[in-house]
C-alpha cells in the first residue's frame, strides 16, 4: 500500500479532518502524516477526499474562533460558582456562592472585526483622489543642455 492510500481510507481522512479540527497547520498535519509539506499540497490538489476532509475540519474551529471574535468585542456575562467549605459545631458545612461577572467588550477585538468585515468603511488606508492637475514651474525650462551645464559649473 502507497504511503497517501492509507490517508484516503475513511480512517485516514476521519483523522486528518479532526487534526484540522483541533486547529493543526497544514505544515503540522503533514508532519503527523509522515510527509513533507510539498507532499500535502500535492495530495490535496491531486485527491478531493482529502481537500475536503482539510475544509471541514478548518471550517469547525473558524466558525468556534469568529464565534469567540465575536464574544469578546460584544463583551459577555458568566457566571462563577465558588464551593467554600467550613466547619460548624453539627459538622461540615458547604456554602455555594454564584456570582454574575461581566467581561467588557474589547475595542481591539472590535477593531478588528470591523477592519475585516466592513473594510470599506474602517481600513486604515483612505484612498484620496484628486481631481484636476498640478502645475508646476519649472525656472530652468527652455534652457539648452549648454546653458544648463554652464550654470551648473559656474555655481
Amino acid at each position: 500500500m502507497a504511503k497517501y492510500e492509507y490517508w484516503l481510507t475513511p480512517e485516514g481522512l476521519l483523522l486528518i479532518e479532526a487534526w484540522a479540527r483541533d486547529g493543526l497547520t497544514d505544515e503540522q498535519i503533514a508532519h503527523n502524516l509522515g510527509v513533507a509539506y510539498s507532499t500535502l499540497r500535492v495530495w490535496r490538489d491531486k485527491y478531493s477526499a482529502l481537500s475536503a476532509a482539510l475544509k471541514r475540519g478548518k471550517e469547525v474551529i473558524d466558525i468556534q474562533v469568529e464565534n469567540a471574535l465575536l464574544k469578546r468585542a460584544l463583551g459577555y456575562q458568566y457566571k462563577e460558582v465558588k464551593t467554600e467549605e467550613y466547619e460548624t459545631e453539627d459538622g461540615p458545612g458547604k456554602r455555594v456562592t454564584t456570582t454574575v461577572k461581566e467581561v467588557a467588550p474589547d475595542t481591539t477585538a472590535q477593531i478588528f472585526w470591523l477592519k475585516n468585515r466592513r473594510p470599506e468603511v474602517w481600513r486604515e488606508k483612505q484612498n484620496v483622489e484628486l481631481s484636476g492637475e498640478v502645475k508646476t514651474t519649472n525656472p530652468y525650462e527652455g534652457l539648452t543642455t549648454e546653458e544648463l551645464k554652464k550654470l551648473i559649473h559656474n555655481g
